[in-house]
């Protein structure tokens, strides 16, 4: 009876505790990426998508990082293409579990 009682109880903990949604973000390493106006531009088009809750652009490592309003997604061609239609080449391109400002902070320690 205590095995039934502690099952329902961890069941019912289960059901009753909110969905999570880790955040996610798209991680670019961007070439050519040389001034202020550049990664201005790249900004200013990767913000213009309704799913970007967050861009965070580097200039001096050439990375930009595209944090995502929860429950969204955007293939990683898209941000690809974003950036390459700007005058820039995707070098490296990934998804990751971190905010914008996490990476920020991220590169600031290294």
């Amino acid at each position: 009876m205590k095995k039934i009682i502690l099952f329902m109880l961890l069941a019912a903990n289960l059901v009753a505790a909110p969905a999570y949604a880790a955040t996610q973000t798209i991680k670019v390493d961007v070439n050519g990426m040389v001034c202020a106006f550049c990664a201005q531009g790249i900004e200013k088009k990767l913000r213009a998508m309704p799913q970007t809750k967050d861009v965070y652009v580097n200039l001096k490592r050439k990375i930009v990082a595209v944090e995502l309003k929860e429950g969204q997604s955007v293939p990683l061609d898209t941000v690809k293409a974003l950036v390459n239609d700007a005058g820039y080449d995707v070098t490296h391109i990934e998804a990751v579990g971190q905010t914008a400002q996490e990476i920020k902070a991220g590169i600031g320690k290294e």
